[in-house]
């Protein structure tokens, strides 16, 4: 039965491309186009068939990581594509459609982050080691979106360009104190301090980032260095000149978003401004797939930008400028991606296959999220008053009307002012051997 019901959903969902299923029972059917080279999928056990049937959204990810899916050439990338191409024209499931609209209705309880929710949701994502994530990110350790200006840029030069576009925005001068929510490891809170002099308390949940980040500080030869802290943005106290927030919010839950964007206005000085970078989705409000949910980002949703600006709204805070990165994400994520599969041995010396799988399952899938799936970035300028920001987008370019961000040239340090559970398993076999600090 549960091969009849898969093959009858595959028979009508795959139109473009070439699927070959083989079955545990040995046999093997063809879906989609002749002729063309076919992605060829072997599932091991009758269970992973009823599975499929039965929550595709979260049993896929869950099968691959297993190894009851197994993909010829291990062609995920290929994989996932074929399916997302198909399944964004043709429904799916009916019953998947009652799931999706149960986890929409229920979202509200699993985004409910609490304090201490919060931080256990933190540790589960980042408090893996971080010798793991330097495998595969930029020198600075930047875990979000880069900002590409042109083809030839590397990941180190597109992430170089993220945060002096940030800077940009937020109109850093020195002296300005500045409250980064969702640190890191420290490195935008080290730019904004070591470039433009700007006095930077950083907050994070995570232990493992808040350890590299401090030690990261400690090492800068500067009078005054950024201050990281274990804290939740909930108990920050005082005013700040700037405020800056890049990939964070999606962990604070569709329930918190009017908190978040009130306390941000309580803790901005009247003529502040902060900046909000978070990962969106071009279409109305959903919910977050059942894998990611489960075993990558428990109690995170990538918002619709109503949601977001229905929030500000409600605070008090205004708008100023909202800028839209479109793909910038899906080549930061094939960077990554790519990085990752190089030092694939040495991700297997820190954590088991299992862990591999799921990692490169969640890395393949988020490219093709903001490839074909509608993610976006959104990065939103927010002020207390309408004055405080030009009225025209020219002071984010160079001299020469360039819109690419020049690399900015150290402050100096004379005249500051400056005011008063891990996820996956370990592989017994190894751990982290190195002890570099990041750049």
């Amino acid at each position: 039965m549960w091969k009849h019901l898969l093959s009858s959903f595959l028979a009508r969902t795959i139109r473009s491309g070439s699927l070959v299923i083989e079955f545990p029972c040995g046999s093997s059917k063809h879906f989609g186009e002749t002729g063309r080279d076919a992605v060829h999928v072997c599932l091991t056990s009758e269970k992973v068939v009823r599975d499929l049937v039965l929550d595709p959204e979260l049993r896929l990810g869950e099968a691959y990581m297993e190894g009851t899916l197994q993909i010829r050439n291990d062609d995920l990338f290929n994989l996932l594509d074929l399916l997302m191409r198909n399944l964004l024209e043709r429904p799916t499931f009916l019953h998947q459609g009652a799931l999706s609209r149960a986890r929409r209705i229920l979202r509200s309880i699993s985004q409910f982050n609490s304090s201490g929710r919060a931080k256990k949701n933190a540790a589960h994502h980042y408090d893996l080691s971080h010798q793991f994530y330097r495998f595969f990110l930029d020198s600075d350790m930047q875990y979000s979106c880069a900002y590409f200006s042109n083809d030839a840029d590397s990941i180190d030069q597109a992430q170089g360009k993220k945060k002096a576009l940030i800077a940009k925005k937020l109109l850093i001068e020195p002296g300005h104190r500045v409250l980064d929510i969702g640190c890191g490891w420290g490195g935008m809170g080290l730019h904004l301090n070591r470039h433009h002099g700007a006095h930077v308390t950083g907050v994070t949940l995570s232990r493992e980032q808040l350890e590299v980040a401090q030690r990261r500080a400690s090492a800068e030869s500067r009078r005054s260095t950024p201050e990281f802290r274990l804290e939740d943005y909930r108990e920050v106290r005082g005013t700040f000149d700037r405020i800056v927030s890049v990939g964070m919010f999606e962990h604070v839950g569709t329930p918190h978003y009017r908190e978040f964007f009130t306390h941000l206005k309580d803790r901005l000085a009247s003529d502040g401004i902060a900046l909000v970078h978070t990962i969106g989705r071009s279409g109305p409000p959903s919910a977050t797939d059942a894998w990611t949910a489960k075993h990558i980002f428990p109690g995170g949703y990538c918002p619709a930008l109503s949601e977001v600006a229905t929030a500000v709204e409600r605070s008090g805070l205004i708008i100023t400028d909202v800028e839209v990165l479109r793909l910038h994400y899906a080549r930061t994520l094939k960077l990554w991606r790519s990085r990752f599969e190089t030092r694939l041995s040495d991700v297997r010396r820190l954590y088991d296959d299992r862990f591999c799988r799921m990692w490169r399952y969640y890395l393949t899938a988020s490219e093709l999220a903001f490839r074909r799936g509608g993610h976006v970035v959104f990065q939103l300028q927010l002020t207390r008053r309408q004055d405080v920001v030009p009225v025209t987008r020219d002071y984010l370019l160079d001299a020469s009307g360039n819109s690419e961000r020049p690399h900015c040239t150290e402050m100096p340090t004379a005249g500051v002012r400056v005011p008063g559970s891990r996820a996956g398993t370990r592989n017994d076999s190894g751990g982290d051997q190195a002890s570099a600090t990041p750049a």
